[in-house]
């Protein structure tokens, strides 16, 4: 009785272990479905395409958007261009960085700065930058200066203010232990406000990343002489759909590249924060 029962409580494990989610497939599920999910759509849309159900002149297949990809590269014509759209990117992104990041600090951490400065974030913050682009034209031209502070002023509000954000947010109760042991107000920024604004830092750098890449392609679009925004611009005007969607592929495939590699990068700070039982 008690080696059935044994086998009974065994078996009934099994099966919970089995009936929760995500066990079906180990750690590869995610990979799994959103592959099969992902090869799926490419095959209906093949099959539209080659079926003529819809005109190719609207919609290509994945088979042509592949063809002029290779074709880009192979033939050395998008080189060029994705060296203008990287500098632009890299550019102007590292400099929202480097003056959001600190001011963002500065704003959350000084209530007097943040009272003075907070009226222009909010005003900036409002302000669609697109409608600045006829202005940076006029001022900078339309070379490659306009297109980095485009990246710039589309970039450093999203970082600027979740950088402000964190460091509002931190918890008090940690504050608190750190001034009743007489800590100094720099050793508190640098130990716990600091680290336990790391989250937030990264979440507006993801968060920018996406509206950096969207400065380059509407920059290039609106007054470019090379680029990929002037690519998909060039090859939308001469109906060109299969190198509009192999543009379209090389901003998305940098956007997903920049966000994994800011992922990996908060994984590695994740240590450096304080943790929730450090202070009880």
């Amino acid at each position: 009785m008690a080696d059935r029962g044994g086998a009974q409580a065994s078996y009934g494990v099994i099966l919970a272990r089995a009936s929760r989610p995500g066990r079906a497939f180990p750690a590869s599920e995610r990979l799994v479905i959103g592959s099969t999910t992902l090869l799926a759509v490419f095959v209906v849309r093949e099959v539209i395409a080659r079926t003529g159900v819809l005109n190719p002149l609207f919609i290509s297949s994945p088979t042509r958007v592949a063809h002029a990809w290779y074709r880009l590269f192979a033939e050395g014509e998008i080189w060029n261009d994705l060296r203008v759209s990287a500098t632009e990117f890299l550019a102007g992104y590292l400099m929202a960085a480097g003056v959001a990041i600190p001011l963002g600090l500065a704003v959350g951490w000084y209530k007097r700065l943040s009272y003075v400065l907070s009226p222009f974030i909010d005003t900036l913050n409002a302000v669609p930058r697109v409608t600045l682009l006829p202005l940076i034209v006029i001022w900078c031209g339309i070379g490659l200066w306009s297109k980095i502070v485009v990246v710039f002023l589309g970039a450093v509000i999203p970082m600027l203010i979740n950088t402000m954000s964190g460091v509002r947010t931190n918890e008090e109760r940690f504050l608190r232990v750190a001034r009743s042991f007489g800590a100094s107000q720099l050793r508190i920024f640098w130990t716990i406000v600091l680290p336990g604004t790391v989250p937030f830092i990264f979440t507006g750098l993801k968060y920018a990343a996406g509206r950096a890449l969207l400065g380059v392609v509407v920059g290039e679009l609106y007054a470019a002489t090379a680029g990929i925004g002037f690519l998909i611009a060039v090859s939308g005007n001469t109906f060109q759909t299969d190198k509009v969607f192999a543009g379209i592929l090389i901003v998305t495939f940098t956007g997903l590249v920049t966000v994994e590699v800011l992922n990996r990068l908060e994984r590695r700070f994740e240590a450096w924060r304080p943790k929730v039982g450090s202070a009880t």
